[in-house]
């Protein structure tokens, strides 16, 4: 048993991948994971399951996400863009155009790294909980955050790294491999609703779809699609309207995602599950399926990717299941990173 925890939280798989895992249920996507994927290939065609980068818009959704921020280098005093190598040399002939972005990594289409939410849990068994994340990787040990209070001019604390369970490791693992499309959105419409087991038991069942070891889970709500008719500009009335999303407060879905082997759960809404979550009296997380996947079960979840065209044609041709590839950034010590996903089917 590893040193960092002398007990696991009550229904996590800690340990089981190794005791200095980061990779979570990524490990169950083999080889022969990818090629169950490949074989769901029949007529190559692709679907961009991404958002563009600057949706939402604004920062209505989430005050602490801003959308990217372009700019250009700068070269010989001058910017750097339709810039003319001849004024170096008048000899070139080349035109030059050199940019750069400031990127808030969660802000659209997205992946959560499992240093994105951790839990106050007793992991030695002193007594005294701890903050710690998947796998028993502690705070300020490997999850490092600013050791002063001075915000920088982008209004940021600088500082902060993921020394461990960063994004990185989920990029060199590829993310591609066999997933399987749940058409909520084709079951309940637009509208406010936290499915439940029941609820997604009877849409699986009606739809034929099975969801085995190692899968990737796309949830369609139709989210995705009130955000890229607003272009750009949200109104958070509507959106909560349209507001389909997993109930992690149901322990029997909870228990569905440990039991269904799935590697990662992805959706076109804000956080996969429906928030605020019911209260609960006593402490309780705030985010019930963050916790369950991100902390205790090492299951990535993908958030506000765009599924509609993908869900239509899949369901326009009796198909659930594709190919997936949707590595994000590998950039060291981030917590979460944006994605450009593709489906082939």
């Amino acid at each position: 048993m590893s040193q960092r925890w002398k007990q696991r939280p009550p229904g996590s798989n800690w340990g089981e991948f190794g005791t200095d895992d980061q990779r979570g249920r990524m490990n169950l996507v083999t080889p022969e994971k990818v090629l169950q994927g490949v074989a769901e290939v029949r007529t190559g065609r692709r679907f961009c399951l991404s958002l563009p980068l600057d949706y939402p818009g604004g920062s209505a959704i989430n005050p602490r996400r801003r959308p990217p921020r372009r700019f250009a280098t700068a070269r010989s005093g001058r910017v750097n863009f339709n810039f003319l190598l001849s004024g170096e040399n008048p000899l070139h002939t080349d035109v030059v155009c050199d940019d750069g972005v400031l990127l808030w990594l969660q802000y659209s289409t997205q992946w959560d790294s499992f240093a994105h939410v951790g839990s106050q849990f007793d992991a030695d068994g002193d007594g005294v909980a701890e903050t710690v994340f998947y796998n028993g990787w502690r705070a300020g040990e490997h999850i490092v955050a600013p050791s002063h209070a001075e915000v920088s001019p982008w209004g940021c604390y600088e500082g902060s790294e993921a020394k461990r369970l960063g994004i990185e490791n989920m990029a060199e693992s590829c993310m591609q491999g066999r997933a399987v499309m749940i058409d909520l959105h084709a079951h309940f419409g637009r509208c406010r609703r936290a499915v439940g087991y029941d609820d997604l038991m009877r849409v699986m069942a009606a739809d034929k779809v099975e969801v085995e070891t190692g899968d990737m889970v796309c949830f369609y709500t139709g989210w995705g699609d009130v955000i890229m008719e607003m272009r750009r500009e949200v109104d958070t009335k509507k959106l909560d309207a349209a507001y389909l999303g997993l109930d992690g407060r149901d322990d029997k879905l909870l228990q569905w995602v440990t039991d269904s082997g799935a590697a990662a759960l992805i959706s076109d809404n804000y956080a996969v599950e429906l928030l605020p979550a019911r209260e609960l009296a006593g402490q309780h997380p705030a985010m019930p399926l963050h916790e369950h996947c991100l902390f205790k079960l090492g299951v990535h979840l993908g958030e506000i990717w765009y599924l509609t065209e993908l869900a239509q044609w899949l369901r326009a041709n009796g198909r659930n299941r594709f190919l997936l590839t949707a590595p994000p950034l590998r950039l060291p010590g981030a917590v979460g990173s944006p994605a450009t996903p593709v489906a082939t089917v």
